[in-house]
């Protein structure tokens, strides 16, 4: 993700937790103080739902900061771990409220004299809740369609459980006022496990995401897919992803022509992470390994030597042919678990082609000597 759509999302996701911090707060305060006023056991437990919203605003606020920030030396992968531990806590907190409403307002179903008599300010307080959260859940979703956000998203929709713990309330406290006293203390009981199952959903996402669980099949095949329809692309595999901080990353080995420059690999390799990262919204960082041969099924070239003792046992080899020493530049291959050689000659000295042929055959007789040596290709040029 570049600077300017980083700080752009960075904005958007500050704005709306802010906006929703507020609202939460005088929510939560109108909606504890009614039910306490109205005697409504399940609108204050929708009040302290409030509150669990007000402390996922904050989350996404201070997601949002660290969001902002690039990478640095201490934390090179990005800060985008600080808001999955955030959201691990903040699944433990809502799991210890969701216990003590279900827990209180279970005794008071076994004690009728314990159970509350909602007054009608409760019924108001509550219709006004969902009101209010409602346009709050269009106001964090449209922004999060406009800066492609799954955070801000994520928090819209905890917005309209809200709304929906409200509506709960709503049908608890008209059940009581109509005359059924045990409806407030189950709908209390209700929003008790709406509050866990929200618990649940945060605490088991932020733990796939510690663990690094990779993205869903579905997802893998349209990366996969992304990357094949590239240029220069033959076959993908070794493809791994994880998320961090509600993003994606991913390394793949992309198998491409064994006899291009490295130069032009790296085009290929740089080419497949742009269009990752274009295609993939949450994709903002793709490691690519080039690969000239299949590396799961090819021998390997572990243990083979490199440039430095290659040329000298090359020289050892060829020392008894003259024109070797002729040579302009040497080319190593190291394919299906030995090394294939392309020696360049000026072309000054080529002859004609029986000579080249030959010369070609003195080289490969010469290279047989040693095993780790595949082949040999002249050219002059």
């Amino acid at each position: 993700m570049d600077t300017i759509a980083r700080q752009a999302r960075a904005r958007a996701i500050k704005r709306t937790s802010v906006v929703g911090a507020v609202i939460n707060l005088l929510l939560s305060a109108i909606k504890i103080a009614a039910g306490w006023m109205g005697q409504s056991h399940a609108l204050i437990a929708d009040g302290v739902h409030s509150l669990s919203d007000l402390l996922s605003d904050v989350l996404v606020w201070f997601a949002g900061h660290k969001a902002a920030k690039g990478p640095d030396a201490e934390h090179p992968y990005g800060h985008g771990r600080f808001e999955t531990v955030a959201t691990l806590v903040l699944g433990f907190l809502l799991s210890a409220v969701a216990i003590g409403i279900a827990w209180d307002a279970t005794e008071r179903l076994f004690q009728p004299e314990a159970l509350l008599r909602p007054e009608p300010i409760a019924l108001y307080a509550a219709g006004l809740s969902i009101l209010v959260k409602e346009v709050l859940y269009w106001y964090t979703r449209a922004y999060g369609l406009r800066v492609r956000s799954d955070l801000l998203m994520a928090n819209a929709w905890h917005h309209r459980s809200d709304a929906i713990s409200s509506i709960v309330v709503l049908i608890g406290v008209a059940g009581t006022l109509a005359g059924l006293p045990y409806l407030d203390s189950v709908a209390s009981v209700i929003v008790a496990v709406m509050i866990a199952k929200i618990a649940w959903d945060l605490g088991s996402d932020a733990t796939r995401e510690l663990v690094d669980t990779g993205l869903s099949p579905e997802r893998l095949r349209e990366i996969s897919q992304i990357i094949r329809r590239s240029t220069g692309v033959r076959d993908v595999h070794m493809l791994r992803t994880r998320t961090l901080g509600g993003n994606a990353s991913a390394d793949v080995h992309v198998l491409v022509d064994p006899d291009i420059s490295v130069s032009e690999g790296h085009a290929i390799s740089m080419l497949v992470q742009e269009r990752l990262m274009e295609a993939i919204d949450r994709m903002s960082d793709v490691t690519v390994h080039i690969d000239p041969e299949d590396d799961e099924t090819a021998a390997p070239t572990k243990g083979l030597p490199l440039r430095t003792e290659v040329i000298e046992r090359l020289d050892q080899l060829w020392g008894q042919i003259p024109e070797a020493l002729m040579r302009k530049r040497v080319v190593l291959h190291y394919l299906a678990g030995a090394i294939t050689v392309d020696i360049f000659f000026p072309l000054r000295t080529y002859i004609d082609e029986p000579t080249a042929r030959q010369l070609r055959d003195r080289l490969r007789e010469a290279l047989q000597a040693d095993a780790r040596f595949a082949d040999v290709r002249v050219y002059f040029g």
